[in-house]
């Protein structure tokens, strides 16, 4: 088992024994060993008892827990605990905002033990009527409750890739790339997947199907397909699949139609057609030849969503999407001085290696006191390293910067002599979420307004299909952004991928730069950039108006003239 999959056991192993009012000694030492192997970066799979007990924060028992995981997958205290709970109960613990403490007490004193029951003991008022609920929590439970069941079924764009790869060889393999076809909502690369489109190219389609039916990497449901469709899921994510087949001489056009979505296809043309009604008019060899012949500029699949691009495609306008080539160096990341898995020595040499020209460490700033946040004293500590480091890896160049908590009146985390110190600085927002949307875009536009900030982080601060982002007025803050020149992040993590797409052509016609950041906590996650490299694309960002295609020298000179503006 890999350490991601230990720390989630020991989890809900210690969330169990909180339930259970277990000594809270030894839920400590679990907590602790969590702690230790999150800060850790050396894989405990194939360690030893006594190796494992050589880890700061891991005991004898810790370490026979681990042990029997590396062996079964599961542990008998853990098993000892699951008889002890009613399976239900395990769901209700994933709800946000519900803590083992307060699940006890439903459990307890209404008998609740599945997210059913809880959902009608809220519904009829008698979740707020216990001692430490209220009200408002009663709602926020309904709500955390509608959010999850309204995400069933769904995936991350970078959960859903491998299996999608996996299936996509397969079928390219078995059938050849020239007859395979992604479609959809995938090919358009959003950021959240509930189906998988496939086109399959082939004169025999009954054929075709039974080839399909016993593929170990699918599952097919018979009831809902058909001789010419395909239905069922990917295994491993129990994510939903369609395998479409088609004439070969249909593949073109079948392509074209089950990319785009509607709003793209009823896009008016030319003689009052719109673009779905000219593509079924003709024949193309091609995608490329069918948007020619529409008198439109060629439409990358991401783009064609039915916002910009057609008006843009008229007039020959499309921006040159940015690619992974241009980006020239990563910011806003974390090391081992805040809450991050890797020294700050092994986050720059990894991104050394990795071929870009600088790096930007930005760790958490003092507030953030569950994330290890830096003090003034660790501040100077890491700046003084940052030098030294520099000294040795140049001409890689590692800039100081800091995640600033923007604080609830939206002020900056630290003083200003303080913040004076750094290169740049990310300012986020990390605390009390629960805002109406006059109270964040206020606090955001004051933090904007502060002329130490470099770049807004993770502007709406959601977490993908886990919680929804404070609501923001997405056009006043990019505004605010404009008339204060501070770039806008895209947050490349998977769960965030904030700034949402859908605002990305709004900032780059008002002048605003982004910078994909990959918000990195360990080296592994440098490679998250390419989802924020996709988000930007989706939304037309080009090479111009992306941050960090600025070399080394450039940004250099542009962290120096912003830092000389602010003295004047």
């Amino acid at each position: 088992m890999d350490n991601k999959k230990i720390t989630k056991i020991l989890k809900l192993t210690s969330q169990l024994m909180e339930l259970h009012e277990v000594n809270a000694f030894k839920i400590r030492s679990y907590t602790s060993a969590i702690y230790s192997i999150d800060q850790s970066s050396v894989p405990l799979e194939n360690l030893s008892k006594e190796e494992l007990q050589n880890i700061g924060g891991i005991g004898k028992s810790i370490a026979e827990v681990i042990c029997q995981l590396n062996e079964s997958g599961t542990h008998a205290y853990l098993e000892e605990l699951l008889t002890e709970t009613p399976q239900g109960l395990l769901e209700v613990l994933q709800i946000k905002g519900l803590g083992p403490k307060k699940i006890k007490v439903l459990w307890k004193e209404l008998n609740i033990t599945s997210t059913h029951e809880l959902l009608e003991a809220c519904q009829s008022g008698e979740v707020a009527k216990l001692k430490g609920f209220g009200q408002k929590t009663q709602e926020s439970i309904i709500q955390a409750m509608e959010y999850i069941a309204s995400n069933q079924g769904k995936w991350h764009y970078a959960q859903a890739e491998p299996a999608v790869n996996a299936l996509m060889d397969v079928l390219n393999d078995r059938f050849g790339k020239a007859n395979i076809a992604l479609t959809g909502d995938y090919a358009r690369s959003l950021e959240i997947i509930d189906l998988i489109e496939v086109i399959f190219s082939t004169d025999q389609p009954s054929t075709a199907i039974q080839s399909l039916k016993n593929m170990d990497l699918i599952s097919w449901d018979q009831k809902t397909s058909s001789p010419f469709t395909w239905r069922g899921t990917l295994s491993d994510l129990e994510l939903k699949l369609v395998i479409y087949t088609c004439p070969p001489d249909k593949f073109i056009l079948e392509q074209l139609l089950r990319t785009a979505t509607r709003a793209h296809l009823l896009s008016p043309i030319e003689n009052h057609q719109s673009l779905g009604e000219f593509f079924l008019s003709e024949k193309f060899a091609s995608q490329e030849e069918a948007y020619a012949k529409a008198g439109l500029q060629y439409i990358a699949p991401e783009l064609r969503e039915g916002q910009f691009e057609i008006e843009l495609a008229k007039e020959n306008k499309l921006p040159t999407l940015v690619e992974e080539a241009d980006l020239k160096g990563i910011l806003h990341n974390h090391s081992t001085y805040s809450d991050g898995k890797h020294s700050l020595r092994e986050m720059a040499e990894f991104c050394k290696e990795q071929g870009y020209e600088y790096l930007g460490i930005s760790d958490h700033s003092q507030t953030a006191t569950y994330a290890g946040g830096l003090d003034i004293d660790k501040v100077k500590a890491q700046q003084a390293e940052i030098r030294q480091l520099n000294e040795e890896l140049a001409p890689f160049k590692i800039f100081s910067g800091i995640e600033s908590d923007i604080l609830n009146d939206g002020s900056l985390d630290y003083p200003e002599e303080v913040l004076a110190s750094f290169d740049f600085i990310v300012s986020s927002i990390h605390s009390s979420l629960s805002m109406d949307q006059k109270k964040a875009t206020a606090r955001l536009i004051k933090a904007i307004q502060n002329p130490y900030t470099t770049i807004l982080g993770h502007p709406t601060g959601r977490l993908l299909l886990r919680r929804e982002g404070y609501p923001i007025n997405h056009q006043a803050v990019i505004d605010a952004c404009a008339e204060n020149n501070v770039v806008i992040e895209i947050n490349a993590n998977p769960w965030r991928l904030d700034l949402d797409w859908r605002w990305v052509h709004y900032a780059l016609e008002k002048g605003v730069k982004l910078s994909i950041n990959p918000d990195a906590h360990e080296k592994d996650g440098y490679f998250h950039m390419k989802y924020g490299l996709l988000v930007g694309r989706k939304g037309g960002l080009n090479k111009e108006m992306t941050f960090n295609v600025l070399s080394r020298s450039e940004i250099e000179a542009y962290f120096t003239s912003r830092k000389e503006q602010i003295k004047k």
